[in-house]
């Protein structure tokens, strides 16, 4: 049985990840992206304390997303952007990583990230318990991935590496992992993987409308990364198609570019908006904080995400069913095992133009339709809030690793 934390025992948890923080003169701790802090700040009233392994700017940034916690410190690390910024940086690195290691008492590491390997090293020398949230899987990430010659060897040589840190970490770890396929990449013999789903909303982001479409216009969002592994190439066709059959709907993707093939992929679907003629319909919007993203769902008709595979489960699909926004979405991996087709969302085999359009234009004609996805997405957000997460998750480390993790401030 899990033993009952002491009058007076501490529990410290470190978590390593590669999203960037900074501290603003006041001390409020604010993380770039938004979606992290949120995970951060449910773990929070479990533990006395956590310390956030993190790369961290070194002046505060315009925008971001503020810790709430009062309980959460950073343990900073000279600030990487991407794995190759950190293996250049590994030197100066791993002194600040061992340190954070040797100041914890549980170790929690959020894959891929290449940070992790190092500390569950330090974590399992020094017979530190340690549990990790594997979010992603770059494996499946390579054949959509841009790069040629070396540069396409060189990531290769990467994934194989992770692949292979990952494999080890989940074999000597309590293994959480987002969405089914995830889970059963990583199970082993031995070593059962505890199937989650990675989100961001509260009880109080899942709205009440009961149907969309209503306005002379049909707003379409996209909230993604932009790079070439998220499929959104085919959406400027797929606007184009609607809109030639009188569906007079607009396209925002909300997402910052990421490096220069995001860049690449930018340009390009822009090109193809203006080449089809919808300029004036297809925007790229830019990066948003999660604040004023969460506030812009509500303004949308119908939600879209052609990924590929590489996935876990986006969190933004959760973020648009709380919203109250029919979702289209690809059957691909961890997909499935959060949006049930007709149910809560509408999933497409492959994300080329023609299916997504399809999908979107079924949408927009079938009122019932969108007012029963509507619903089904409100019943699945509701039962995977961010406490509902932190609760099993927590529940789930109480019982494998034998530490109880009763709220702090709840009756034991």
């Amino acid at each position: 049985m899990p033993r009952r934390r002491a009058q007076g025992e501490f529990v410290k948890l470190g978590i390593v990840y590669h999203m960037p923080f900074w501290t603003n003169p006041d001390g409020s701790v604010w993380e770039l992206e938004g979606s992290f802090a949120r995970y951060v700040d449910s773990l929070a009233p479990y533990f006395d304390e956590i310390s956030l392994c993190v790369p961290v700017f070194d002046l505060p940034q315009p925008s971001g997303t503020r810790v709430r916690a009062a309980n959460v410190r950073l343990a900073p690390l000279p600030f990487f952007d991407g794995p190759k910024q950190f293996y250049i940086r590994l030197p100066r690195i791993l002194g600040p990583i061992i340190r954070f290691v040797r100041g914890i008492d549980m170790l929690h590491c959020r894959v891929p990230t290449p940070a992790a390997y190092p500390a569950f090293v330090a974590a399992r020398a020094a017979s530190k318990p340690v549990f990790l949230l594997v979010v992603g899987d770059l494996h499946a990430l390579l054949p959509t991935m841009p790069y040629r010659g070396m540069k396409r060897l060189l990531w290769r040589a990467y994934t194989a590496m992770e692949e292979f840190f990952i494999d080890r970490m989940a074999k000597g770890a309590l293994t959480f992992a987002n969405g089914r396929a995830l889970a059963q990449k990583h199970e082993r013999p031995g070593h059962p993987v505890v199937e989650t789903k990675t989100t961001t909303i509260t009880v109080c982001d899942i709205a009440s409308r009961t149907d969309t479409c209503g306005g002379a216009s049909i707003r379409l969002l996209a909230v993604s990364r932009i790079d070439p592994r998220k499929g959104l190439r085919c959406l400027p066709e797929a606007v184009a198609r609607l809109r030639a059959d009188g569906r007079p709907v607009a396209l925002d993707i909300v997402g910052p570019a990421v490096g220069r093939p995001g860049e690449d992929e930018r340009s390009a679907i822009l090109a193809d908006a203006l080449r089809l003629g919808v300029a004036d319909y297809v925007r790229c919007v830019g990066p948003v904080s999660l604040q004023e993203l969460m506030a812009r769902y509500a303004t949308y008709d119908l939600f879209v995400l052609p990924t590929l595979p590489g996935e876990g489960i986006p969190r933004v699909l959760l973020e648009a069913m709380a919203a109250g926004l029919p979702v289209v979405t690809t059957a691909v991996a961890g997909i499935p095992s959060l949006i049930v087709h007709e149910q809560n969302g509408l999933l497409v085999d492959t994300p080329t133009a023609a299916a997504v359009a399809t999908s979107l234009a079924l949408l927009i004609d079938d009122a019932a339709l969108r007012q029963r996805l509507i619903r089904g997405g409100y019943e699945t957000a509701r039962g995977l809030t961010l406490d509902a997460q932190a609760a099993r998750m927590t529940a789930a480390i109480a019982d494998r690793l034998g530490v109880s993790l009763t709220p702090l401030g709840a009756s034991t």
